[in-house]
């Protein structure tokens, strides 16, 4: 049971992680994607690119973040407990 409750906690934590890097990106596509005439770049030559430039640079440093706690990929990784404390096995 207990190996069952540990797998759908990694499955919860990607799930969470995809969600979290969405999210931002989500809200940038759609405040570009409204019919309003007042969006700054709507009308400058290289606004799409910018916009973007914004949104992959959003989500590269929600991923570092990630990737530094150690939620993902290998980030900080916890030492090894010594032989002689409580908390090895």
């Amino acid at each position: 049971m207990s190996v069952v409750g540990n797998r759908m906690n990694e499955i919860m934590k990607v799930l969470t992680i995809f969600s979290a890097v969405m999210l931002p990106l989500t809200f940038i596509a759609g405040v570009y994607g409204m019919n309003f005439d007042n969006i700054p770049e709507l009308h400058k030559q290289y606004g799409y690119f910018a916009a973007w430039g914004v949104m992959i640079t959003v989500a590269v440093i929600m991923l570092g973040l990630f990737w530094r706690a150690g939620w993902i990929g290998s980030g900080k990784t916890k030492k090894p407990a010594p032989a002689d404390s409580p908390d090895a096995s």
